[in-house]
């Protein structure tokens, strides 16, 4: 079952159950995939909209819940933020459990030493090796800096 047919399914699950914040949470994200699917056919290069394309979109949308969230919880805004937090939390069941900060750094640390990387030069080269080793589970936001750091020492 693709990642698209499993959103559907469940948001007809939703439908059923009645539950309002899944039902408007899921009709978001089937609204975005359909303007993907309209932007991958136009263009020079159509194509289908496969589990990669819905898994950034994905990863997008929980992005900027956070931002939300964080946002909401600075101006001490209890009634958004929660409403924020039910869709990060929905949307993020949908993609592999990212790794904490601990595992993140233990994995860089691993990285740089498997490629004998010296300097922030070999920052491309660590980060095209977690990306390829990672795509899923490694926040990028979090890498990308702690790589710095680790490199620059």
């Amino acid at each position: 079952m693709t990642l698209r047919e499993t959103i559907e399914t469940n948001y007809k699950s939703s439908l059923k159950s009645k539950n309002k914040m899944e039902i408007s949470t899921y009709r978001l994200i089937l609204s975005s995939i359909k303007d993907l699917d309209i932007l991958n056919r136009s263009g020079a290069g159509k194509r289908e909209t496969d589990d990669g394309d819905v898994k950034k979109l994905l990863k997008k949308m929980i992005k900027q819940r956070v931002e939300s969230i964080e946002i909401y919880t600075k101006n001490d805004r209890k009634d958004l933020l929660e409403v924020e937090q039910n869709e990060f939390d929905l949307l993020s069941s949908f993609l592999p459990k990212q790794l904490n900060e601990e595992d993140t750094k233990k994995i860089c640390i691993d990285t740089i030493s498997k490629l004998g990387a010296e300097s922030i030069k070999d920052m491309g080269k660590v980060m095209g090796e977690l990306k390829k080793s990672y795509p899923d589970n490694l926040d990028f936001a979090k890498a990308g800096p702690l790589l710095k750091e680790l490199l620059n020492k």
